[in-house]
C-alpha cells in the first residue's frame, strides 16, 4: 500500500478534472480524495498499489479532453487508510 499526494496545475478547473479523476481512481481500485484548490490547481491524495498510483499519475499529465495540464507534482507520503475515493468541494 502506497500513498501519494498529487498537485495538478494548468487549466484543470472547470473542465471536469475532479469528476474524471474520481472515475479513473475508482476504476484503478484506489482510495483517497480529489478537490479543487483556491490557487486553481487540483489536489489528489491516492492510496493503493504502486502500479495503480503510477497509472493515475500518468493520466494526470493528460486529464480529461478540455484540460491543459502544465505541471504534475507527486510526492510519496504516509498512508492514511482511506476507505473510499472521495470527490471533495473547495
Amino acid at each position: 500500500m502506497r500513498h501519494y499526494s498529487i498537485k495538478v496545475k494548468g487549466k484543470v478547473q472547470g473542465v471536469a478534472f475532479r469528476f474524471s479523476t474520481h472515475a479513473k481512481a475508482i476504476k484503478l481500485g484506489l482510495t483517497g480524495l480529489v478537490k479543487n484548490m483556491p490557487d486553481g490547481s487540483v489536489y489528489i491524495e491516492a492510496e493503493g498499489s504502486e502500479d495503480a498510483i503510477n497509472k493515475l499519475i500518468e493520466w494526470c499529465y493528460v486529464g480529461p479532453p478540455r484540460a491543459k495540464v502544465t505541471e504534475v507534482d507527486a510526492v510519496e507520503d504516509e498512508v492514511k487508510g482511506y476507505r473510499t475515493f472521495e470527490l471533495k468541494r473547495l
